[in-house]
């Protein structure tokens, strides 16, 4: 019987020896042993195969709202913000030292994340959304959660939304035209449901704010469903915990908001445990970002100032999470990413945090809203167990834009030439093996004005004289008079990005500005037919960024 089942197997496992075992086979199959042959065959087919594909891992993408490179001690050896929680995924998973936001402020960054696809190309060319505008991306768009959604996966969002959604409004006239916040309640129903929601561009559940937690209104909408009634107006003035006047629904209670996401993120967690199929949990925080509220058990924990509690309660939490993915045994094929979605921002109070020798920035110049280092290089660490190998570090220099190619490289799905124009696959660099395969070669950031900046390798220039947002030398300012016209960097010599050396570098400058005309002309910077940008700053500004070389 044994010779049987090895001869039976053998011919596909070792073929050197099929000669012979076809000779005995073919006396075998004559007699009564033949179904027993069949039987033992199929199991040799299925033994010598390769082991089945993993099941694709869930995927959880937590993203802080001006968190600075250098509030994390994994980044910053001279903080003073105390983040064990978020140190200790750093040792789990992997840091990379080299990452970037698309832009350095809000609304353009979620939009790159979920498109995979530079803002500047969509309809907004500088600044951010309010609480009041409509949708940004347009349903036809695939995003991440599109793209997972028709491979099976549950998608949710849960958080901080400030891409825009359509409220409904008491009067058809009110059809784009600005919504100013004392207008509000005039304009808005806050009765019937918002439409361009989270809901059409690929998420199956979708709960949150719509703007900033500054921003009116101050109301949850939980898939199109406005949660509660609108009937109050909260407002509140201060240095750091501050928010405009506006409607505010009778279960918006600001301080809370932050830990109750969470606990939703949680929920949703455990729920998703129970099933079969895989899930994808986008989790925008609206913190540490205005009104800076840590609640009562954290305030004064720091003993450096609220916005340092703050994050130091992010960073329980962010512990607390981790820790139900293990309770709930789906760590291992679980990919949980941290990051933020530009540098801190000038409300985190910078003098009172380098008075006590913590600096957000770390060693970068800038701070949000900057074309600086610090307005968009952040901390960005990922945890998979199963394909991660814990306390890696990675230096190649990466986007939040990536997101999108990387999940279809996981999924083995071939990204067409209308998806993730600006997206390339991460999935190279979570191993040192493959590392070397990641394709990105340059990568374009963009400040709250509009100013851009080019990086490839050791290079950084940048298409402006100031800092294109709001550190000094701020644009239009008396301050950036006098200044050349553009600055080239090399960060590796001078991270702090303060030696000029503009003009000096006449191959590297040209390269440069060659690969940027490419990208806008192209509509992409990935390979593929090219593709058009949307010509206006929103409907009415000109958009001509290639003048500045005129």
């Amino acid at each position: 019987m044994f010779l049987l089942i090895y001869l039976s197997f053998e011919p596909i496992c070792f073929p050197s020896l099929r000669f012979y075992t076809n000779k005995f086979n073919q006396n075998t199959l004559k007699k009564p042993y033949y179904f027993l042959f069949i039987f033992f065959f199929i199991i040799a087919i299925i033994s010598c195969s390769e082991d089945p594909i993993s099941p694709p891992p869930n995927i959880i993408y937590i993203l802080a709202d001006d968190l600075g490179y250098g509030d994390l001690g994994v980044y910053n050896e001279e903080g003073k913000i105390k983040t064990p929680h978020l140190n200790q995924m750093a040792n789990e998973g992997m840091v990379f030292m080299d990452a970037h936001t698309s832009s350095s402020v809000c609304t353009p960054t979620r939009y790159g994340i979920l498109t995979g696809r530079y803002n500047w190309r969509s309809p907004i060319k500088k600044g951010v959304l309010t609480g009041t505008s409509n949708g940004l991306i347009p349903q036809k768009r695939t995003t991440v959660a599109s793209l997972l959604k028709s491979m099976g996966y549950c998608t949710a969002f849960i958080g901080k939304w400030h891409l825009g959604w359509n409220w409904a409004l008491n009067d058809s006239t009110f059809i784009n035209t600005p919504i100013k916040d004392s207008e509000i309640f005039d304009k808005i129903d806050f009765s019937k449901n918002i439409t361009n929601s989270p809901n059409d561009i690929g998420f199956e559940y979708a709960y949150g704010h719509c703007g900033s937690l500054d921003m009116p209104p101050y109301v949850y909408v939980e898939n199109e469903k406005i949660t509660a009634p609108v009937k109050n107006i909260t407002g509140r003035q201060g240095d750091y915990h501050w928010w405009r006047e506006g409607p505010t629904a009778d279960d918006f209670e600001h301080e809370r908001v932050t830990p109750h996401l969470f606990d939703k993120a949680e929920a949703y967690i455990s729920e998703m445990s129970e099933k079969e199929k895989p899930f994808f949990l986008y989790l925008p925080l609206p913190s540490p970002h205005t009104p800076i509220l840590p609640t009562e058990e954290w305030r004064g924990k720091s003993r450096l100032n609220p916005y340092a509690d703050f994050v130091m309660q992010i960073d329980y939490r962010m512990g607390r999470l981790n820790r139900l993915l293990n309770k709930l045994n789906i760590t291992e094929n679980t990919i949980v990413i941290f990051t933020s979605d530009n540098g801190c921002s000038p409300q985190a109070n910078f003098n009172v945090l380098k008075a006590k020798g913590h600096n957000p920035s770390g060693i970068y110049r800038g701070h949000k809203a900057d074309i600086f280092e610090g307005g968009h290089r952040v901390p960005f660490i990922i945890k998979w167990p199963k394909k991660i190998t814990a306390g890696s570090i990675s230096h190649k220099t990466i986007c939040t834009v990536d997101l999108l190619a990387t999940c279809a490289d996981i999924l083995e799905v071939k990204l067409t030439h209308q998806e993730g124009e600006d997206s390339f696959s991460m999935l190279p660099t979570f191993s040192k093996k493959t590392e070397n395969n990641y394709q990105r070669t340059f990568t374009i950031h963009h400040s709250f004005y509009g100013s851009f900046a080019i990086r490839k390798g050791d290079y950084k220039f940048i298409f402006c004289a100031d800092s294109g947002g709001w550190s000094y030398p701020r644009p239009n300012k008396k301050e950036a008079n006098n200044l050349p016209k553009f600055q080239l960097y090399n960060l590796k010599d001078d991270p702090g990005e303060l030696m000029n050396l503009y003009g000096q570098q006449p191959e590297i400058e040209n390269e440069l500005i060659s690969l940027f005309k490419n990208a806008i002309q192209n509509g992409r910077t990935t390979p593929g037919k090219p593709q058009e940008n949307f010509k206006t700053h929103f409907t009415t500004e000109k958009w001509e960024p290639l003048a500045i070389f005129n």
